[in-house]
């Protein structure tokens, strides 16, 4: 036989006689199961399975044009203003990755409010809808007295609080002495 042509073994021993591989054995990917039934099954599930968040596409399930023109680089005004609203929380607070609670935060103070009912089937959270005057919520109280004061009140009140604790210790310092 010349070394060209691939040795012929006889049946392959990694399957079974009937051609599938034995059980506990890795699988080749290509011998799984025939996955164009898969839509079938997933029309035939139950609606209260589905949450109105799949993006599964195929036939006759198409990209909205919101969606596809985000991943073309062709952003709404809205999704725009709420990428940069994030990437100023991002460089504002110094954290690459906001958390959700972060993001919801941004959110809110973008002027979002929960006035419609949800779209959605999330079987263990329970929907609720606010007046669209209502306040964010999302920052502490006197939040905003802490921008109203002058650079130079900041500076005094850190200069004046730096004392008290540089006092503090001074006094320590000459009763040990």
């Amino acid at each position: 036989m010349s070394s060209n042509q691939p040795e012929h073994r006889g049946p392959d021993r990694r399957k079974n006689p009937n051609g599938t591989p034995p059980p506990g054995t890795v699988v080749d990917r290509r011998l799984g199961l025939d996955r164009r039934g898969r839509d079938n099954r997933r029309a035939n599930a139950a609606a209260q399975d589905l949450t109105g968040l799949e993006r599964a596409r195929g036939p006759g399930r198409r990209l909205s044009d919101f969606t596809k023109a985000a991943e073309e680089g062709e952003m709404t005004t809205e999704q725009f203003l709420f990428l940069m609203a994030i990437d100023a929380f991002k460089k504002a607070n110094d954290r690459m990755f906001p958390t959700w609670t972060d993001v919801l935060e941004v959110i809110r103070l973008l002027g979002y409010r929960k006035t419609q009912p949800s779209e959605l089937n999330l079987p263990n959270a329970d929907d609720w809808r606010e007046r669209p005057d209502t306040p964010a919520n999302v920052r502490p109280d006197r939040w905003h007295e802490r921008f109203t004061k002058s650079e130079r009140e900041l500076a005094d009140e850190a200069i004046a609080e730096f004392e008290a604790q540089l006092g503090d210790d001074e006094d320590d310092l000459d009763q040990a002495a």
